[in-house]
């Protein structure tokens, strides 16, 4: 690679993608919706949903790693699935059409195991059937399917990234870091459940490989750093990292359910999600787990991270 663009540069994933390419001497290109400053080398500001990228945002372009897009899975009422169509996938046909236009010859999109649907009950690889349920997981794999459809006029890589972390403050674990830390979140129950998760930087990594690696063209890869995480390990490892022994007692269900209700039944009279509902006890305690066996077995993915080292390293 020697120039690439990127879409949806500004964000967290975005952000550590380009300062590890300029760090490899790889001149940037971001794509914005408003001017700001970051480790990029030029700028176009763009929204892909209303018009097509100029000709010249292509110029010396081999590459394009396609972050851009509503990443929220988690339904606000009254919220239409047409946003996120627009946003994950008329949004993407845009810059496809421009990409094949200007000969780029690879395209990395940045998808989700939302893709393939939400909660599971066994561990899910690249060959399990799709099933989205929210608006999100629909949209991206229907952007994914639009992709794939062109993979002859472009190579084509998409990347399934489990829940990325990092040092950020947005997001459900620094928002559960932070509520642990104030002594605001009671020892949860141990659900058994299993989510898998990735680290930002080895994302990085990941969608390093795929722009790279020749074997990539026309995959679909799950990221993840190959371990699975209970709702209740996850709190017992912000107790130790902030230096607390994690209590030996948890909550009741049965008072985790109550609370969900109560959540469902304000935001009916509210009009409004509330913080703790049905869909955040179900977060809480179901199964999201996948395999990313073949992105290391084809691509040689190595992660460097998992989330207790993170964690003992952020808290310290």
């Amino acid at each position: 690679m020697k120039r690439v663009l990127v879409t949806g540069a500004s964000g967290f994933i975005g952000m550590h993608l380009c300062r590890r390419l300029q760090q490899q001497n790889v001149e940037v290109r971001a794509v914005l919706r408003r001017a700001i400053n970051g480790p990029w080398h030029q700028a176009v500001l763009c929204d892909l949903t209303e018009q097509a990228l100029p000709a010249t945002a292509f110029d010396g372009v081999d590459t394009v790693f396609h972050l851009a897009g509503k990443a929220h899975a988690i339904r606000e009422p009254g919220e239409d699935s047409e946003v996120y169509y627009r946003i994950n996938v008329i949004a993407t046909q845009h810059l496809l059409d421009a990409a094949m236009a200007a000969g780029v010859k690879r395209l990395v999109y940045f998808s989700s195991v939302k893709a393939m649907g939400d909660a599971t009950t066994s561990v899910q690889d690249e060959h399990s059937p799709c099933a989205p349920t929210s608006p999100y997981g629909q949209s991206k794999l229907a952007a994914e399917r639009l992709l794939l459809s062109h993979s002859r006029a472009i190579e084509v890589v998409i990347l399934r990234p489990c829940m990325v972390y990092g040092e950020t403050q947005k997001g459900n674990l620094p928002l559960m870091i932070r509520l642990i830390r104030k002594h605001l979140v009671p020892p949860l129950p141990d659900y058994a459940n299993h989510r898998c998760m990735v680290h930002v930087d080895d994302m990085v990594e990941a969608a390093l490989l795929a722009a790279e690696q020749p074997a990539a063209a026309a995959q679909v890869y799950i990221v993840n750093d190959g371990n699975s995480y209970s709702t209740r390990q996850i709190y017992d490892a912000i107790c130790r990292g902030l230096g607390r022994q994690p209590p030996a007692w948890s909550l009741p269900k049965a008072l985790l359910v109550l609370a969900a209700k109560t959540g469902d039944g304000l935001a009916a009279l509210l009009g409004r999600r509330m913080r703790f509902d049905s869909q955040a006890l179900q977060r809480l305690s179901c199964s999201a787990q996948y395999s990313a066996a073949k992105i290391r077995q084809e691509l040689g993915f190595c992660p460097r991270y998992d989330l207790y080292r993170f964690l003992h390293t952020l808290l310290r």
